[in-house]
């Protein structure tokens, strides 16, 4: 008896269904049969740029195919952004990511792309404490001082960050906000340009990198007030957290994280995951990045997922509570 046309259309469902079904592992087995590219939508010499070049290396050391970074910077991180988006989800095409796509999913309204709508989740790669420190001249010693000098003197003193929608930009937000107080933010295009005024005294202060600052920190050319994490770095045991000299509930971080763009058969999203998994969690590796202030992120794509969605949420209150606009 012929299949009626209802049928024959579930008939030839189910079997594209499973062709596609049986497709995704063999597409994994071949996957990476060419060159993949990472791309960085932040400019060179940063720690996304770093640690996305040390990742690749890892990947085609592990994988036997190259991984090739490609920097795209401009537009707050979106115009690289939007390219990995529009790009064919293959697995072929990657993007390094920051807390700055988190805080952009707020603070940018009029983006091309949404991160949870566009993008899938792989795997995180690192977080890293920022020293909020000032420059040598500044007549405030600790953090205490330093606030009450910023209360008595609203907008009477000004800090740099690397740009809007940045770690070091939020940074200085959420001091602010949780601090109570109005300091002026001056950004820049780039973390070398703010750290550059800071040392010359032009900006009174900034929330940096830990492992970058400390030389500047230990030599003398700034002061080094308060770490941004929930306990003191190794590398300045010395300097209190936030929460501990006066801000209670403080937190920041500048975190890394590998996205790909959405579609990418899941088979190549978990090996993927499995593989930087290996990465951040080898021993010497942890240690290393332990020694100069960072710590490895190892998660499942659904803890990733998770995390991501959680730190939207984070800078969302933030934004909408203080009222933060870019132009």
């Amino acid at each position: 008896m012929r299949p009626t046309l209802p049928r024959l259309i579930v008939t030839l469902g189910q079997c594209a269904a499973a062709l596609a079904a049986a497709a995704q592992p063999a597409a994994a087995q071949e996957w990476p049969a060419r060159p993949v590219k990472l791309i960085v939508p932040f400019a060179p010499g940063g720690s996304a740029d770093v640690f996305g070049r040390f990742l690749a290396q890892r990947l085609q050391e592990a994988l036997g195919q190259g991984f090739v970074v490609e920097n795209r910077p401009g537009g707050g991180a979106v115009i690289g952004t939007d390219a990995v988006a529009k790009s064919a989800p293959d697995g072929y095409t990657l993007l390094v990511m920051s807390n700055t796509h988190t805080v952009n999913e707020t603070l940018i309204a009029n983006k091309p792309y949404q991160l949870m709508r566009d993008f899938v989740p792989v795997a995180p790669i690192n977080a890293s404490d920022l020293v909020l420190v000032a420059r040598g001249t500044l007549p405030s010693n600790t953090l205490p001082e330093l606030i009450k000098a910023a209360k008595d003197k609203p907008d009477g003193m000004t800090y740099a960050s690397s740009g809007p929608g940045t770690p070091y930009h939020f940074a200085g937000e959420l001091f602010k906000h949780l601090a109570g107080i109005r300091i002026v933010h001056v950004p820049y295009k780039g973390s070398s340009g703010a750290r550059t005024d800071v040392l010359g005294g032009q900006v009174d202060m900034m929330f940096d990198a830990i492992p970058t600052m400390t030389e500047h920190i230990k030599s003398g050319k700034v002061k080094a007030l308060a770490v941004s994490g929930r306990a003191r770095s190794p590398i300045l045991p010395d300097t209190p957290t936030l929460a501990e000299a006066g801000v209670p509930g403080y937190e920041a971080t500048i975190w890394l994280g590998v996205m790909a763009p959405k579609g990418t058969p899941a088979v190549v999203v978990n090996r993927l995951n499995a593989e930087i998994g290996k990465i951040t969690g080898n021993a010497d590796v942890r240690r290393a990045w332990t020694a100069q202030g960072t710590s490895a992120m190892t998660m499942s794509v659904d803890e990733f997922t998770r995390y991501l969605n959680d730190d939207i949420a984070k800078w969302a209150n933030l934004i909408r509570a203080a009222n933060i606009k870019v132009d």
